[in-house]
């Protein structure tokens, strides 16, 4: 059990909640997130939920691909335009014939200089841990679109060594592309000053706290909530109605590759999470999606006590924040989401698409006037074990609608 307390909170279900909200049904949670997405790319309703149903479909069979091409394998994409289809980068020259999967064009391109497992293994081993050559903050990401790992540098390093320097000598160092961005790296784990209905007394500062929780989860024998390992030990939890309840905590696990704390809650017996709670939006989690079977350019959602529910796309897999935000170096395991909806106090409201559970947001990059550029989560695959998302089965009755 780890007890760091690192910045970043998650949205709350309690099952009291249920009985009064409606939860929404699968249909009505796509057409909720078709409508973002069809004013950010500009297309009909119909055509976004068109998208995002073939979103999901697509999983089991870029998966395949990615397998039996495990070694040529360098990225998987979405593309949004000129028109929706799916980018397969693989090493090496020798041509693939293109493909499709329920309609969606999956198109190969070859070319690549590594792969990416010879990436991120480079990463570990190098790009992370360039303290010596670059002395301010550096993060890195891996981009699918293109096959490089991304490095991102201050404006400081820059301008003293020089971008292109940085790159090549990032690039000598771990023997794959990198492309070096600017980049401020203001990066703040998510505060807890959202306002979540989830209160407990901070041991450290002797004040009260608010924060809110997520995804409800299982470990086969109790139900417990996720909320942010920074958090009080033992919350209240304080219900729309004005009714509490005791939210003890089981453990918190906050270094390198998790952010996560869980907290008992005997009335959480059934999958559900908001998604839009100042709504009063309440969503049945059918499954989750793997951090391996994410791709860039997957439209996803999250919802945030201070900027509220919002979409958009996955920017770079396998990220590592910079400096010490995970306890000490992170590992390159988060993933990154573009902005500009994410304010600090977010506190890691939970990534979903439709009904599909993704992960627990962590962190912020913001400019220096404060504007969101991206902001990153944690997936549920690393979850403590034996704790997994609970899901709704067929053997489980659904939550009654009002």
């Amino acid at each position: 059990m780890v007890a760091m307390r690192w910045l970043f909170a998650l949205l709350l279900f309690n099952a009291s909640a249920a009985a009064a909200q409606p939860v929404e049904t699968r249909a009505e949670a796509l057409a909720e997130d078709a409508a973002q997405y069809a004013a950010q790319f500009s297309v009909p309703l119909d055509e976004a939920q068109r998208r995002l149903t073939a979103q999901q479909a697509s999983v089991a069979a870029t998966d395949s691909i990615a397998n039996e091409f495990a070694d040529r394998f360098a990225g998987i994409a979405i593309e949004h335009h000129p028109a929706y289809g799916i980018v397969v980068l693989l090493t090496g020259d020798e041509p693939v014939a293109d493909r499709s999967s329920g309609g969606v064009p999956i198109v190969f391109r070859t070319g690549a200089k590594a792969t990416h497992a010879q990436a991120v293994a480079a990463m570990r081993r190098h790009l992370i841990d360039l303290r010596a050559d670059l002395p301010n903050a550096r993060g890195a990401g891996y981009d699918q679109r293109t096959g490089e790992v991304v490095l991102l540098v201050t404006g400081v390093d820059a301008q003293r060594f020089g971008t292109e320097a940085i790159r090549r000598r990032a690039e000598a160092a771990a023997g794959v592309p990198v492309r070096v961005v600017v980049n401020n790296l203001n990066e703040t784990n998510m505060s807890v000053d959202g306002g979540g209905r989830v209160e407990g007394l901070n041991a450290q500062t002797n004040h009260r706290n608010l924060c809110t929780t997520g995804f409800v989860i299982t470990n086969g024998e109790t139900n417990a909530i996720t909320t942010a390992a920074h958090c009080p030990d033992d919350l209240t939890y304080i219900d729309r109605d004005g009714s509490d309840v005791t939210l003890p905590m089981i453990g918190s696990w906050g270094a390198a590759y998790r952010d996560v704390q869980i907290n008992g809650s005997p009335n959480s017996p059934d999958p559900l999470f908001y998604s839009n709670r100042g709504a009063g939006t309440l969503r049945r989690v059918t499954t989750w999606r793997n951090a391996a079977s994410t791709r860039a350019g997957d439209f996803v959602c999250h919802y945030g006590e201070s900027s509220g529910y919002s979409c958009a796309t996955v920017e770079l897999t396998d990220y590592a924040p910079p400096g010490d935000l995970c306890g000490g170096p992170c590992s390159p395991t988060w993933v990154t989401v573009k902005g500009p909806n994410c304010i600090a106090g977010d506190s890691g409201g939970p990534i979903f698409s439709g009904d599909i559970a993704f992960g627990i947001a962590k962190g912020i990059n913001r400019s220096d006037s404060g504007q969101c550029l991206f902001y990153y989560y944690m997936s549920t695959d690393y979850l403590p074990p034996p704790w997994r998302v609970l899901v709704q089965t067929a053997a489980m009755p659904p939550a009654r609608r009002p």
